[in-house]
């Protein structure tokens, strides 16, 4: 029995991935409805698994359960988005106040630098938006702060998925690169008075970039 709930556990792990997948790919929809068959059947397994992925994505917060309707993806309001963003943005100035404290690790700069190499490659708004995450991660890290790791990490998905509705806007990718590429040389060069603006700013052009939209 404990071997079957295993293998369930993974299975809904592996289905509530390619659902998160599919949403920050934006191959799924705000509002647009999860049919737990059609993926039952793709697994080849029973819809067990996948309600149970759905619950998992749920509370993520990126799938959200409706009366009389089912699973849908969940559509964040204007509200929320600029909240998640004002967050991180928040969380990101407390940790460069410790960054300029402690100084820039030598090892997450070589770290920065390869996911830098990477982002520049990426093929997809999917690959570049996680690649994305993983750099700005890499200064919360720096801070040497669990508490403002822990709770960066909280934002998660929806994070993510917020992201990615701005990179979608052509254009923005390469204007993203740029900024990493200069965020980079402001670390190695130890300027955290210029590197703190440059971050406030690049984060305030993502907020900037989602009223475009919102307003298109």
């Amino acid at each position: 029995m404990a071997g079957r709930n295993f293998i369930n556990n993974a299975l809904s792990n592996s289905i509530a991935e390619h659902i998160t997948e599919q949403i920050i790919a934006g191959d799924l929809q705000p509002g647009e409805k999860l049919i737990e068959q059609n993926y039952a059947e793709e697994y080849g397994t029973s819809r067990a698994p996948v309600r149970e992925a759905i619950y998992l994505l749920a509370i993520e917060g990126l799938v959200e359960r409706i009366p009389r309707k089912g699973a849908v993806v969940r559509e964040y309001t204007e509200n929320e988005i600029y909240d998640l963003l004002e967050i991180r943005n928040m969380l990101e100035n407390m940790a460069m106040d410790r960054i300029k404290k402690h100084g820039a690790d030598p090892e997450v700069l070589k770290e920065m630098n390869q996911l830098l190499k990477e982002m520049r490659k990426a093929e997809d708004i999917h690959s570049y938006t996680q690649l994305n995450h993983s750099f700005h991660m890499c200064l919360i890290k720096m801070s040497k702060s669990e508490t403002i790791r822990n709770v960066y990490s909280r934002l998660g998905w929806p994070l993510l998925r917020v992201q990615s509705l701005s990179f979608a806007r052509e254009g923005n990718v390469q204007k993203s690169i740029a900024e990493h590429e200069l965020i980079m040389q402001l670390l190695i060069e130890k300027n955290m008075t210029e590197l703190a603006d440059i971050l406030l700013k690049h984060n305030k052009d993502v907020i900037s970039s989602l009223h475009q939209k919102f307003r298109s």
